[in-house]
C-alpha cells in the first residue's frame, strides 16, 4: 500500500484550486470532494452524482477553528459531542455560512464533520477551505466500501483521482449523523 501522498496532495491541490472535482479517501468511505465554497465546483459534484439539488453535501474541516468560520453557532451540546467521540461524527449545525449554494438544508443547516485522518487534514489545511465529502456512487446507490467498489463512471467523472489508500479493502462505513439544535435537542440521522 502507497503510504506516502504528497504527490496526490500537489495534484489535488491544483484541481481543487481550478474548480475541479477529486476522488479521495477520507476518515471514512471513499468520497467526492471539492472547495466547499465553490459554486461551480458544488454543481459539477451534482452533476456526477445525478443528484438533484435538493440534497445537501456533507463537508470536512480539519479542526474548531475552521468549523467556526462555517457554522453560525455550535451549540453547547454539539461542543460535547465533539469532546467524547473518539470515531468520525457528522454532526448537523442548525445554521451554515460561507459555503456554496447547495451545500447547506433547505433549512439552513449544514453537516459537518472534523475530520483527523492524516492525508484529509493536510489537504484541507493546505486549501485553507473546507471539503465537500459525499459517497463515491451514483445517487441513491450504496457507498462504497473500499476503492475497489466504486463505479467506473464515477471514477471517470474526476477531475482527479488520489492514489493513495486505492488498494485498501478494509470495509469502511459511513460516519454515523447527528442533528442539533440551538436548544440543545440531538436527533439521530444515521447510526
Amino acid at each position: 500500500m502507497r503510504t506516502d501522498y504528497r504527490d496526490d496532495i500537489t495534484n489535488a491541490l491544483k484541481v481543487l484550486r481550478e474548480d475541479g472535482v477529486i476522488l479521495y479517501p477520507t476518515d471514512t468511505v471513499w468520497g467526492l470532494g471539492c472547495d466547499a465554497t465553490s459554486a461551480a465546483a458544488v454543481e459539477k459534484i451534482f452533476s456526477i452524482k445525478q443528484r438533484s439539488g435538493g440534497k445537501s453535501l456533507l463537508v470536512l474541516v480539519n479542526g474548531l477553528t475552521m468549523l467556526e468560520r462555517y457554522v453560525r453557532s455550535i451549540p453547547d451540546v454539539a461542543s460535547n459531542l465533539l469532546e467524547v467521540t473518539d470515531k468520525p461524527l457528522t454532526i448537523i449545525y442548525p445554521a451554515g455560512r460561507n459555503l456554496a449554494p447547495g451545500i447547506c438544508g433547505e433549512d439552513g443547516s449544514v453537516g459537518i464533520r472534523i475530520c483527523e485522518d492524516g492525508f484529509c487534514s493536510e489537504l484541507i489545511g493546505r486549501l485553507r477551505k473546507p471539503l465537500v465529502s459525499t459517497s463515491a456512487n451514483m445517487s441513491e446507490m450504496p457507498a462504497p466500501s473500499f476503492f475497489g467498489e466504486i463505479d467506473e463512471r464515477i471514477i471517470k467523472s474526476a477531475d482527479y483521482v488520489v492514489g493513495y489508500r486505492q488498494d485498501d479493502t478494509i470495509k469502511k462505513t459511513p460516519s454515523p449523523v447527528i442533528k442539533v439544535s440551538d436548544d440543545g435537542v440531538i436527533k439521530i440521522i444515521r447510526q
